[in-house]
């Protein structure tokens, strides 16, 4: 539950008989207009307060509320704990006797964008209307509180309980509204320009700190100079949190993202929170300080982003890297657009691949036309003109073509109105742009449909080929062909990410190979680690022992690839530890409750199911997931529980954990099995 009050101050522009704010499922208490009690409707969607309202006045509205949030604010629950642990707590109830079982809440975070802020604040969910919003929040002595603006004062309520107050200078739309609770530390930095980052983690994942941010002071000092116009807000701030919806959200100086960006520096090389940061951030100037008035003009937010982010990654890492990113994202879209399933960056209703990629894909294009100079005093243009309001796509494309001189119209129909892709446009612009995309275009024209044959094209000039990015696609595009003898050559010279390539692109390990994919488990990436495990295992049986003692320390990924793996072949081999088989049983499901993320969870489902694997825990750990709050998670346990109850005991063994069920997953359980 959120209790609150909230109190606006407003001016009338035209005389009305009444105003309202949005209010999913809230509760109030009071609500006072200029201080008097006032008559109101509550229609659980609004709050509607009736009154005589003259052009010209001001008013303050101010109301006390109650909420129980079903979306919007997600309580993140811990490890179940006994009653007894409770009641020992300086906030345990007084003659209560507690039964059944409990758990801590560790975490509360926010997504306001797509789930309205006014499920747990009356607010105004219109992007237009942009109000400055000053919070301050009551939380437990034992917790973090971290929200928009300054953190101006924390102040103690009572013995057990503080207060946070935060100030906000600008206004902003209220889906950009947010906060997190939690036991976080912090490090501090500025930026060359002076504003003040900080820098959340866990104090478990103090190790962490570095491999995560790595880069952040880097591309907020190359965005600022990119984008050319000063960072507009007061500081900015970054929290990783549980079972997040998504990669991140860009709240107003307050970016939230997903803690399985936060990794050590083996992860680094496979998975980091790079992109994610560079887009995030890259939001504070497009999405937060200009906003979009309607989906139909998201492409000003998620394209530029996008965009942005990746010339981040250029400046990092290379142009070799941008060019293959970007042909990554050309093909992904030429797929669609090939299926009928195209969309135009115009459409509201489109996806995130549109919005994203094919949206960046139009920026870059866009950049190409009116040139570097043009296009960056355009992007200056725009955003001090509009600081702080509403935009649509033509007043962006309308300060293109007055900085550029040019008639765009032809490129609003190219790139923003076609639903198709134009990958051949994309294919020109990469090979004129790279020489290594170049080349592998080259080399496909010559190996043509005999795929067979092309290690007759490669063999010979392979150590003269100075791509990595390169080396790597050709490998996974033909890799399945090469001769035991080149894939050796290949291994032994190439790169981490070249010997990557080569395990994944091998559907069986050749005998010749053994020894050399035996050394890939010593390679310092977890990708490259959990293929080359599953497939030895699975091709050179005898040795099974063997390769489990030598993963058996490691973890892997935030969400235990190399854990969970490990212990479903420990399982399953005969005869290997069979005195520690119960432990490892009861880790691996121990992994598939609440407590830990969705998406060891549902790793740990799969595993489990592909072995016939389930107790009653883990039968009930998976009714508990078909109510999650992450949308895709609680589909995939849905489908994998729909699976499960085709088997010839399945039914019965779910209705007999029934019992053991939360009202709410009974009531979920009665409409799947049609009671």
């Amino acid at each position: 539950m959120i209790q609150g009050s909230v109190t606006y101050e407003f001016k009338v522009l035209e005389d009305v008989n009444a105003i309202f704010l949005d209010a999913h499922d809230i509760d109030f208490s009071a609500v006072l207009l200029d201080n008097k009690d006032v008559s109101y409707e509550n229609t659980k969607k609004k709050i509607v307060l009736k009154n005589s309202f003259k052009k010209g006045n001001t008013h303050l509205v101010k109301l006390s509320f109650n909420a129980i949030p079903k979306q919007t604010v997600y309580f993140i629950q811990g490890k179940p704990i006994e009653p007894p642990e409770i009641l020992s707590g300086p906030f345990s109830p007084k003659d209560v006797i507690l039964e059944g079982d409990w758990t801590i809440i560790e975490q509360v975070w926010t997504q306001g964008q797509g789930k309205y802020t006014s499920h747990w604040l009356p607010s105004l969910d219109d992007m237009t209307d942009k109000i400055e919003f000053d919070i301050r929040i009551i939380a437990d002595m034992g917790f973090s509180v971290i929200s928009n603006g300054e953190l101006k004062s924390v102040d103690s309520i009572t013995e057990y309980s503080r207060q946070w107050k935060f100030d906000m200078k600008k206004p902003m739309s209220s889906y950009l509204l947010g906060f997190v609770i939690g036991n976080f530390h912090k490090k501090e930095l500025k930026s060359s320009s002076g504003v003040p980052i900080e820098l959340y983690y866990e104090p478990k994942d103090n190790l962490k700190v570095e491999p995560t941010y790595r880069h952040t002071q880097h591309i907020f000092d190359f965005l600022e100079k990119e984008i050319g116009v000063p960072y507009p807000w007061q500081n900015y701030k970054q929290v990783p949190v549980q079972d997040f919806l998504y990669a991140g959200m860009e709240n107003t100086t307050c970016t939230i993202f997903s803690n399985q960006y936060v990794i050590d520096s083996t992860a680094f090389v496979d998975k980091n929170y790079v992109n994610v940061n560079a887009h995030e951030l890259a939001h504070q100037w497009f999405g937060n300080l200009v906003t979009e008035t309607s989906s139909e003009h998201h492409w000003l937010h998620e394209g530029f982003a996008t965009y942005y982010a990746y010339l981040a990654e250029k400046d990092l890492f290379g142009e070799d890297h941008f060019y293959w990113h970007l042909l990554g994202t050309a093909e992904a879209l030429k797929s669609f657009s090939e299926d009928d399933q195209g969309e135009a960056l115009r459409n509201p209703g489109a996806g995130s691949l549109t919005f994203y990629e094919k949206g960046a894909w139009a920026l870059a294009m866009l950049h190409e036309r009116v040139g570097d100079s043009n296009f960056k005093q355009g992007i200056r243009n725009y955003l001090q003109k509009y600081a702080y309001q509403n935009v649509t796509i033509p007043d962006f494309m309308q300060e293109m073509e007055s900085v550029s001189g040019m008639d765009l119209s032809n490129f609003e129909q190219e790139w923003l109105e076609d639903p198709n892709f134009r990958y051949a446009e994309a294919q020109s612009f990469l090979m004129e742009k790279n020489a290594s995309i170049k080349q592998f275009f080259e080399l496909k024209e010559k190996i043509g449909e005999q795929t067979e044959t092309a290690e007759n094209h490669l063999k010979d000039i392979w150590d003269s080929l100075e791509s990595s990015q390169l080396k790597q696609h050709l490998v996974l595009e033909y890799g399945s062909h090469f001769s035991p003898q080149f894939l050796s050559t290949i291994l032994q010279r190439g790169d981490l990410k070249v010997r990557q390539a080569v395990i994944l692109s091998m559907a069986k390990i050749p005998a010749e190979l053994q020894q050399e994919t035996e050394s890939l488990l010593l390679d310092q990436s977890y990708t490259t680690i959990e293929s080359a495990l599953y497939k030895l295992w699975g091709d050179f049986p005898d040795n099974r022992e063997k390769y489990l003692d030598e993963t058996e320390e490691l973890e892997g990924f935030p969400n235990k690839n190399l854990r969970v793996l490990w212990l479903t072949l420990a399982l399953v081999t005969p005869g290997y530890n069979t005195g520690m088989k119960p432990s490892y049983f009861e880790e691996l499901n121990g992994y598939s409750g609440p407590e830990h993320h969705f998406e060891t969870r549902l790793l740990v489902f799969q595993y489990l199911s592909s072995i016939g694997g389930y107790n009653d825990e883990t039968l009930k750990n998976l009714v508990e997931a078909c109510g999650h709050h992450v949308w895709h998670f609680k589909k995939s346990a849905r489908d994998i529980l729909k699976e499960f109850l085709k088997n010839k005991d399945g039914l019965a063994r779910v209705k007999a954990i029934y019992p053991l069920l939360n009202q709410q997953e009974k009531q979920y359980l009665d409409k799947t099995l049609g009671e």
